[in-house]
């Protein structure tokens, strides 16, 4: 019996260097031009790829913004700064600072404005940001929990939610204060922030 040799993969191979500059153009033409006025030829020239090299990628501009957007959130990352609190405030400054720039205002407000209106893309944003996001959360709570800072919790259920409520409660406070009062997450607020915030996971 003749073995068959696996099928060969038609096209060229995906480029990180193009996806990068797509990324990068889709940002500075949402801060440039808006969410209306955004295509994804303008996007294209800017980045200097082909037009058809953006749809061979993202089905449309609502997925290509989320993942221009997500881009810029895997930035975070959770400092070892030897305590709970430490490591919080370390992280909200850091998402405080990503939110203050024009590329991320601009995109977060213009998906999540778009994403009332359409389920597919709430899920993608769920998806590509805030799935993504919560290792953060899952990687603080653990060493947390490894130095003693915070009961181990054995129910796998409970814990999942115990998580989503910390994620939720850190991105809507920042997201909350940064871009609907448009006030600044400084270090000072944070400081209160996290004693509230440790207040209630105690």
């Amino acid at each position: 019996m003749q073995s068959r040799s696996p099928a060969s993969r038609t096209g060229r191979p995906r480029s990180a260097a193009a996806d990068a500059a797509i990324l990068a153009a889709t940002r500075a033409a949402l801060v440039e031009l808006g969410w209306s006025k955004l295509t994804l030829g303008d996007v294209a020239t800017r980045a200097g790829v082909a037009k058809t090299t953006l749809y061979r990628r993202w089905a449309g501009k609502n997925e290509l913004v989320v993942d221009a957007v997500a881009e810029l959130f895997d930035e975070l990352e959770l400092p070892d700064s030897g305590s709970l609190a430490a490591d919080i405030e370390g992280v909200v400054l850091q998402f405080a600072a990503i939110l203050a720039r024009p590329e991320a205002k601009s995109g977060l407000m213009a998906v999540v404005s778009e994403a009332t209106r359409d389920d597919a893309l709430r899920e993608r944003i769920r998806e590509s940001v805030v799935e993504r996001q919560k290792r953060l959360v899952l990687a603080g709570r653990s060493r947390a929990q490894a130095r003693g800072e915070l009961p181990p919790e054995p129910d796998a259920e409970a814990a999942a939610r115990t998580a989503d409520l910390i994620f939720d409660m850190v991105a809507g406070a920042v997201v909350h204060r940064t871009l609907v009062s448009a006030e600044p997450a400084d270090e000072e607020w944070v400081r209160s922030f996290t004693r509230v915030l440790l207040q209630g996971l105690a």
